[in-house]
């Protein structure tokens, strides 16, 4: 059992489980049994467990699977066809195996290592001789942080392991609770963890509050068809909550407006050039194949060689284009040889390696404008570009599809969001055409946010009751049938990365990831397999 333990929750510096790992008497070091003595030990552990569920600068335990997923859907290609796909190919592909996961395999791992952490301060803070107000924002810290690690566990993974204590050598249990316990469970902590920050004051950068809680609950609320709830979280967040919508959309991933007005939680980075405190995004997902020669200073300074994965398609582009929505596709989308959005002037036309990108095509999102390039003498994680993980914006889409299920104005909702990016309002819509508007809107609003794949498992299409993904994928499904047909001059004529992507689909199985084999071993068979795989 001890393997397992190893293996599976591989303890951090202070998450050992208590007396099993102990052999001899340790003077003059820390223990579990003489640490969470002051505040501040208590704060170093909660910033920890919080660093390490959003680790912006860490290029492969969580950042990878999340991008993994982007590319699985119909917004991202790979990318990159340059290099090694082997990390992207098995998701993106739909050619996944317990034993070939790429990068979905090290979230798993990574999750269980934090919730045990969680559970090991939960239980020592607790008892911890702080005041109650300290005790409360770190406690409440720490069950937001086990239940976003749950929520992406059960969207990934389905049923998985569910434990809310510490566990030792002698009782570990890892059999897999069904989905709804492990919704159950997230829905509990973030009620809990609102409840205990609720005289936190809200304005702390990088930290958890309440509104993260009930905008978390919001979104596991939709996520599971409980449509009063979704309504009555979102609004709450909407009414009550200090956000307000940005004026430009462009702003919510401006490097100069960290922690705006419309972001709830954001991953923090920082550009000090001797830590490594900036964030990997927009190295990982930066334009592959920069030169100093496609831009007008002809300067070294103005390069970001990125890595190039995780860019967007032409479909998605085309989804924007229907709208006539100038303002979000260019905030999301910037095309070879266009002008970088915002940074007309320093990068007007904004080139890389074609021979190396599959769609000709980058995600502004993760964009560093060149004047910021210009501050920087390392640009390889040290990049300052904090990443949105919940918004304001997304509280109105939630509202709005929430609304439609039950009573209340959707199309209202809706048209604030387009509102803000200069379309005109929808009117006279309802029923399916309705339904259909407010999955596009959330496309468009939230494209590689990490919401994409999770979103087109659950939506069901109104017409025939299947879900999304499945229309979208597989032999017959429109967007393999597109790209097949497609005449992108950038995406056809880079065929290193297959142009039938999404063929290899099938909903008997990919509504789900599989667990990872070699977690089932180290169970010795305890943990069963997703079906069909």
């Amino acid at each position: 059992m001890k393997k397992i333990i190893l293996s599976i929750l591989a303890f951090s510096m202070f998450a050992v489980s208590c007396e099993d790992f102990i052999e001899k008497e340790e003077r003059g070091t820390q223990t579990l049994d003489n640490y969470f003595q002051t505040a501040q030990e208590c704060e170093n552990y909660t910033n920890d467990l919080t660093q390490r569920l959003l680790l912006s600068k860490d290029w492969y335990t969580l950042l990878a699977p999340r991008l993994v997923n982007e590319t699985a859907t119909d917004d991202a290609w790979m990318g990159n066809t340059g290099q090694d796909n082997s990390a992207f190919r098995p998701g993106a592909q739909y050619v996944i195996t317990p034993d070939n996961m790429g990068g979905l395999n090290s979230l798993y791992t990574a999750h269980y290592n934090t919730i045990q952490s969680a559970n090991v301060g939960l239980e020592k803070m607790a008892v911890s001789p702080i005041t109650d107000t300290q005790k409360n924002q770190y406690m409440g810290e720490s069950l937001f942080v086990r239940a976003y690690c749950y929520y992406e566990l059960v969207n990934f993974f389905g049923a998985v392991p569910l434990y809310t204590r510490s566990l030792g050598t002698s009782d570990l249990k890892l059999e897999r609770s069904p989905a709804t316990a492990v919704y159950a469970q997230i829905e509990a902590d973030l009620k809990e963890s609102a409840a205990k920050l609720e005289g936190i004051p809200v304005a702390r950068n990088g930290r958890i509050n309440k509104w993260a809680a009930y905008a978390l609950l919001a979104r596991v609320c939709l996520f599971q068809e409980k449509w009063a709830d979704a309504k009555l979280y979102s609004n709450k967040v909407i009414t009550e909550g200090p956000y307000t919508l940005e004026e430009n959309f462009l702003d919510i991933w401006n490097v100069n407006n960290h922690n705006g007005k419309e972001s709830i939680l954001e991953a923090q980075s920082s550009s000090i050039q001797n830590e490594s405190l900036g964030s990997m995004l927009p190295t990982f997902s930066g334009a592959r194949g920069e030169d100093k020669k496609n831009f007008p200073s002809n300067d070294a300074k103005d390069v970001i060689d990125g890595w190039g994965w995780c860019m967007p398609t032409s479909d998605l582009e085309n989804a924007y284009l229907s709208e006539n929505d100038v303002i979000r596709r260019r905030s999301t989308i910037t095309k070879w040889g266009e002008a970088a959005y915002g940074d007309e002037v320093l990068n007007p036309t904004h080139k890389f390696s074609l021979n190396d990108n599959k769609s000709g095509r980058i995600c502004r999102k993760y964009y560093i404008p060149v004047a910021t390039r210009r501050t920087l003498d390392k640009k390889d994680g040290h990049l300052p570009l904090n990443v949105p993980l919940i918004r304001l914006a997304e509280m109105y889409l939630t509202r709005a599809e929430a609304s439609y299920h039950t009573s209340g104005d959707a199309l209202a909702d809706i048209n604030i969001i387009r509102d803000r990016v200069d379309l005109d309002p929808k009117t006279g819509i309802s029923g399916p055409t309705l339904l259909n508007q407010i999955y596009k809107e959330r496309r468009l609003e939230l494209a590689f946010e990490g919401l994409r794949l999770f979103d087109i498992r659950r939506e069901k299409d109104p017409t025939t009751g299947k879900r999304v993904i499945e229309t979208l994928m597989g032999p017959n499904g429109t967007f393999v049938k597109y790209n097949l047909s497609s005449t992108d001059p950038y995406e056809t004529t880079n065929t290193k990365e297959s142009q039938d992507k999404g063929i290899n689909f099938d909903p008997s199985k990919h509504l789900l990831w599989p667990i990872p084999q070699i977690e089932r071993d180290l169970s010795g068979g305890v943990i069963t397999q997703n079906p069909n795989y």
